[in-house]
C-alpha cells in the first residue's frame, strides 16, 4: 500500500488497487465493464468520504506530508520571486520564508510558514515552528511592503511557535504581540491564507489581515486537538472529541465570522493536484486584491480594526 494513507482513505485505496490488478488481465479477459463499474464506485466513494469528513479527519488532511507548502504555492502562482532573509537583529529563521514577487499584474510581498518534506529538511525548517526572529523577519518584510505600497499575502501553516527556552529568552511573546500591533495598522492590503495548520499564536503572528481565506481541508484554532485533549482529559486519546468541540474547520470559522472565504480543494485534498489548487487560490487572491487596492489606507485600517474588534463579542 502507498505511503501516507490516512485511515479513512483505505477503502478507496483498496478499490483502486483492485482496479489496477484487473487491468493486468484486461487484454485476456472481457472485464472492461467490471472495471468501469469499479471506477464509478471509486468516484462515488471519494465523494461520500471527502464531502463528509469529520473535523479530526480535516486536521489529518491539513497535516498531510504531501500537501503543498508556502514555497510550492510561490513557485506555482508567482513569477520573479526574490526571497529576502534575516530579521537584522539575530539571524534568518528558515521556518518563515518571504520575499517580493509578481502575481500576474500585481506586485506583492508574500510571506509564509515553511515546513520540510523529510527529517533533514524538517530540522532545517524547524518543523515549520518559527522562533522570534522569524516573526521579526516577517514584520521587516511587511514594513518594506508598506514603504513601497505593495499588498501583503501571508500563508499560515504551522503546528505553533517554537516553545524552546531560547525562543522565550529572545522574546517570543513580544515578537508575536508586536506583529499583531503592527499588522493592525499597516497601510497596505493584507490577505491571510490558511493553507494547512493554523495553530495558536504561532499562526496568528502573521495572521492579521483585511481578508482571511482558508483552504477547505485546513484548521485554525487557539490550540491543537491533542493539546486540548491532554488538558481536559489528561490524555491524547480524546483528540477527536476535542476537534469537534473546538469547531476548528473552515465551515465553522466562516459561520463564526473569523474567516471571510473558503477556497475549495481538489477531491481528496490539495496534495492530489498541486496545479489545480494553486490556480484556484491564485484566482481567489487576484479577486480579493482587485477590491482591496481600491480602498484608501485610512479606511483599510479602520475596516481591519472593526473586523477584529467584532470577534468574540456576544449579547446575552
Amino acid at each position: 500500500m502507498a505511503k501516507n494513507i490516512l485511515d479513512f482513505e483505505k477503502p478507496i485505496i483498496e478499490l483502486e488497487n483492485k482496479i489496477e490488478e484487473m487491468r493486468k488481465y484486461e487484454g485476456n479477459l472481457d472485464i472492461g465493464n467490471e472495471i468501469r463499474t469499479l471506477e464509478e464506485k471509486v468516484i462515488q466513494l471519494k465523494k461520500n468520504i471527502y464531502e463528509n469528513l469529520t473535523r479530526w479527519q480535516r486536521v489529518q488532511l491539513a497535516r498531510h506530508p504531501e500537501r503543498p507548502y508556502t514555497l510550492d504555492y510561490i513557485n506555482l502562482m508567482t513569477t520573479d520571486f526574490v526571497e529576502l532573509h534575516g530579521d537584522r537583529l539575530f539571524k534568518d529563521d528558515k521556518a518563515i520564508v518571504g520575499g517580493l514577487a509578481k502575481l500576474d499584474e500585481y506586485k506583492i510581498m508574500i510571506i509564509g510558514h515553511q515546513k520540510g518534506r523529510d527529517t533533514k529538511s524538517n530540522l532545517y525548517r524547524n518543523f515549520g515552528m518559527p522562533n522570534p526572529e522569524g516573526y521579526r523577519k516577517a514584520l521587516r518584510l511587511m514594513k518594506l511592503a508598506e514603504k513601497f505600497n505593495l499588498p501583503v499575502i501571508t500563508m499560515l501553516d504551522t503546528p505553533g511557535a517554537y516553545p524552546g527556552i531560547e525562543a522565550e529568552q529572545r522574546g517570543q511573546a513580544e515578537a508575536i504581540a508586536r506583529n499583531l500591533f503592527e499588522m493592525s495598522k499597516l497601510k497596505v492590503p493584507i490577505i491571510v491564507v490558511i493553507i494547512g495548520e493554523g495553530a495558536s499564536g504561532g499562526a496568528l503572528g502573521i495572521g492579521i489581515g483585511d481578508r482571511i481565506l482558508m483552504l477547505q481541508n485546513t484548521w485554525y484554532s487557539v490550540i491543537s486537538p491533542e493539546s486540548c485533549s491532554s488538558i481536559l482529559w489528561r490524555s491524547w486519546d480524546y483528540k477527536e472529541q476535542a476537534a469537534e468541540a473546538l469547531k476548528l474547520s473552515a465551515e465553522d470559522l466562516l459561520q463564526q465570522g473569523i474567516i471571510d472565504r473558503i477556497i475549495p480543494e481538489p477531491l481528496g485534498g490539495a496534495h492530489k493536484n498541486y496545479s489545480l489548487m494553486a490556480n484556484t487560490l491564485k484566482s481567489a487572491l487576484k479577486e480579493e486584491l482587485s477590491q482591496l487596492i481600491k480602498i484608501k489606507p485610512e479606511k483599510l485600517i479602520q475596516n481591519r480594526l472593526e473586523k477584529f474588534g467584532k470577534m468574540g463579542v456576544y449579547k446575552e
